[in-house]
Parts: C-alpha cells; sequence; structure tokens
C-alpha cells in the first residue's frame, strides 16, 4: 500500500528529506477532502489558539538528493477521483471560481489549447518518422496533441470522460498493449501524480525499443526563480494541483530510474505575460546490449 504521507523522494527514492509547514489550498482541501477554511474568533472560547482563519496544513518536503520539491500528501485513487473527475468542467470550475474569483475566464483561455504546437513539433521531428502511430498518454481530448495533421493515428489513454476531437480516438489498456506507437506523449501530467514513478512504468510496459517519449512539465517559476540561491522548501508555504515541482536533476533521476535515457532536454518559453516556461523531454528506452 502507497503511504498517505511521503516517507521518501517520489523521483529518487532518497529519505534524506527536508521539510517545512503548508497549507493545502482551500479549494483542493474542500474537493478532495470536504475539508472548508474555517474562522477562529471568540465564540470559539480557546485559550491557546489565536482568533484568525484556519486553513487545512500540510508539509513542503524537499529532496536533498536531487532537489525534488513535493507536497507530503500523497493522494490515493479515491481522492484522485474526486480532484479530477469532470477536470475543469461545470462543478468544478464553480467551485474553484468560488475560492479563485477570476478562474473562469482563465479555464475559457485553457480550453483553446496551448499556443506552442508548432514548437513542440518542431523539437521532436528530427526524432520521428513522418506519418506516425501516437499515444497521447493523459491527452484529455487531445486538443494539444502534437502531429495531429500528420499522424498515421492518434490514440488518448485518460481517466476523463470527455470526447475526443477528431482525428484522435480514446483507447483502453488492451489497445495499448497491441498496438506499436512511435511516439508516447506524457504533456502535464506528472506534477498531477502522487507517485509518477508508477505511471513511467506502465509506459515502459507497453513501449518500443525504437519508440520515443516525449514527457513535458512546467518548469515553475517558484524553482526557476530559486536556482541560482538554491530551491528552499520554507518559502514553499501553499500547495494547489501541482503536487511536484520538478528541476533538470529530479527529472533526470526519476527518467534514470524507471530504465528511460534523456535523449535531449530543454526549457522553453511558452509566455511572454508571465514568463511561463516547460521542461521539454525526449527519451527512450535504456536498452542495454550484451
Amino acid at each position: 500500500m502507497k503511504s498517505r504521507l511521503a516517507k521518501s523522494c517520489v523521483c529518487c527514492g532518497s529519505q534524506n528529506l527536508k521539510k517545512s509547514p503548508a497549507i493545502l489550498m482551500p479549494f483542493i482541501s474542500d474537493r478532495v477532502f470536504d475539508w472548508k477554511p474555517v474562522e477562529i474568533n471568540d465564540s470559539w472560547g480557546l485559550n491557546t489558539i489565536s482568533n484568525g482563519m484556519a486553513y487545512s496544513i500540510c508539509n513542503s518536503l524537499l529532496c536533498q538528493a536531487c532537489q525534488h520539491l513535493f507536497l507530503d500528501i500523497r493522494f490515493d485513487d479515491l481522492e484522485m477521483k474526486k480532484l479530477y473527475e469532470g477536470y475543469r468542467e461545470e462543478q468544478y470550475t464553480n467551485l474553484r471560481e468560488k475560492y479563485e474569483p477570476g478562474y473562469k475566464e482563465k479555464n475559457e483561455c485553457l480550453n483553446l489549447g496551448n499556443n506552442y504546437l508548432a514548437e513542440i513539433e518542431s523539437f521532436l521531428s528530427p526524432y520521428l518518422k513522418e506519418a506516425a502511430n501516437i499515444l497521447d498518454w493523459g491527452g484529455d481530448s487531445g486538443e494539444n496533441t502534437p502531429f495531429k495533421s500528420t499522424a498515421n493515428l492518434i490514440h488518448i489513454y485518460d481517466i476523463s470522460e470527455k470526447q475526443t476531437l477528431p482525428p484522435a480516438i480514446k483507447v483502453n489498456e488492451k489497445t495499448l498493449c497491441k498496438t506499436h506507437y512511435d511516439l508516447i506523449v506524457c504533456s502535464h501530467v506528472l506534477e498531477h501524480i502522487p507517485y509518477p514513478l508508477d505511471i513511467l512504468k506502465a509506459i515502459k510496459k507497453i513501449i518500443d525499443n525504437d519508440s520515443i517519449l516525449y514527457i513535458e512539465l512546467p518548469y515553475e517559476n517558484f524553482i526557476r526563480n530559486s536556482t541560482d540561491m538554491g530551491i528552499s522548501h520554507e518559502l514553499k508555504n501553499h500547495w494547489h494541483e501541482h503536487i511536484n515541482f520538478f528541476n533538470e536533476k529530479s527529472i533526470e533521476m526519476m527518467i534514470g530510474n524507471v530504465g528511460f535515457k534523456v535523449l535531449e532536454l530543454n526549457k522553453l518559453k511558452v509566455s511572454a505575460e508571465t514568463c511561463d516556461y516547460v521542461f521539454q523531454v525526449i527519451c527512450q528506452l535504456n536498452v542495454v546490449e550484451y
């Protein structure tokens, strides 16, 4: 059974962790646990606790081996279902708007898809043949799947119930096991997952030796702006949907631990307005030849 609270690094397995108190953002605590913020006042009659707003507590953990920064709470399958069922649909959006005014407008922009698919395709093209078979693992509707206009086939494997956009087709595990994929995409998935190694191990079971795995992850501004002075877990005082904050070393150790090798790692600026960046990682099975 997986641990409720992480005891070791979810990327490299080290138990050399530092921790610092933080809070779980109220949207997450409400949607997952039905824990709502509460205001403590004089009517409570508490002698040793100060008045003020009370939020759900947690810890920020920092691995001393690979510098991976992550939330100590590791959601189980039922909690993940509560959080992501109907992801960014009406009920989800309404609750998030309640706690985070302005989210609905942001969500409308997100639904338009990303604006850097051309850069993704350019990055991948040297490693990929034309008319490829593509699997988008966690690809939602397929809106952001690369090579939609040139792929031989596009399969989507995702827990959501969203309808896929043509030419993408939603598939099950049985189809995964009997289909050869030239490219497997795992984009903006692992930052949400309690145990990201499990996803990569599942992908490893169905990927072929000559296939390419493309992983895309947020290069969080918190990490990017911390690199010169070192990552400080003490400054990470709140957690939202992204429960894993990756850096270059933690990515490489995570991928290596599963049995993949990194062919290329890039940092791409995707928004001039907010200075958002992503990690782009191309990897392949690390096949040992005898």
